[in-house]
């Protein structure tokens, strides 16, 4: 595997780009530093980069993030047919081309379940994980679509990648998918969240359109054999992944607990990421 540095623009981390057997590569970012290693898992659409909540969040405890693209996204080569726990395997491909032995994951809405593959996936590695307002594997059940404000995106999804880009061709941003807390976090703290998504929004749909049809089919991984502890925080009032995907998600994990924010949506859950880092230091230390 090959390493190539590649400065990145509105982080405070470095972009690189390191080659897979096979020719496709990956881009990732490390903010560095020698304390432990956290592997940020961005949402749907992200570009990747450590947005700015996060890096400060982490720095000042000393932990070093580490986030990388998924394929189809900003400098990551796309990835035809890719599963969930086909994007995860990258993510432990960085670590091991960083030296990254052990490390916990965290991952925020789509990221979700690729934080939870990537605890599947290395489970002797990743010491624990913690999601905000994950999907969970999909299933028939009503609750699964139940209280989305926007579900077509994952609704033509499920009929495959070619009506899942179609859609994408027409679809536009529905606001009533965020309650008044969530926007009052975008024009805050998390203001580097939406700017961050807008940017991969420029750069085309493939990413999206092949995250919303991973997490309708298969994931790759059983989500029973994650043995790391697991976080799952979520708002209570989400209307983008809404609350039974959590409880979904807590009924499948063996070793899990759910913190519900009873008055937040999809964005201002995330104000609980301090709370979060403190809780996977604390995991680390057992």
């Amino acid at each position: 595997m090959n390493e190539r540095e590649n400065t990145s623009e509105g982080t405070e981390s470095s972009g690189r780009e390191l080659r897979l057997p096979g020719g496709r590569s990956v881009r990732y970012y490390d903010t560095g530093g020698a304390g432990p290693t956290l592997f940020w898992h961005h949402g749907t659409p992200q570009t990747g980069r450590v947005i700015e909540p996060v890096l400060r969040q982490a720095l000042a405890r000393g932990i070093r993030v580490v986030s990388c693209a998924r394929p189809a996204y900003e400098g990551t080569s796309a990835l035809p047919g890719r599963h969930v726990a086909d994007a995860a395997a990258d993510v432990i491909a960085v670590a091991d081309a960083l030296g990254v032995d052990a490390f916990a994951v965290m991952g925020a809405s789509g990221g979700g379940p690729h934080a939870i593959a990537c605890a599947a996936l290395a489970p002797n590695r990743v010491f624990g994980a913690v999601v905000f307002a994950g999907v969970a594997p999909y299933s028939s059940e009503p609750g699964w679509f139940a209280g989305m404000a926007s579900p077509g995106g994952l609704q033509a999804a499920l009929h495959g990648r070619d009506a899942r880009a179609r859609y994408a061709e027409t679809a536009e941003f529905d606001e009533s998918s965020f309650i008044e807390p969530d926007w009052q976090a975008l024009a805050g703290e998390w203001a580097p969240l939406g700017e961050d998504a807008m940017r991969a929004g420029r750069a085309g749909t493939d990413g999206e359109v092949d995250d919303d049809v991973a997490f309708t089919t298969a994931w790759g991984i059983d989500v029973a054999q994650v043995v790391a502890p697991v976080l799952l925080v979520q708002g209570g009032l989400d209307r983008v992944v809404p609350p039974w995907h959590a409880s979904a998600m807590l009924a499948a994990l063996p070793n899990a607990e759910l913190w519900v924010r009873p008055r937040d949506g999809h964005v201002s859950v995330l104000r609980a990421l301090p709370v979060a880092l403190d809780w996977l230091a604390e995991v680390g230390r057992r």
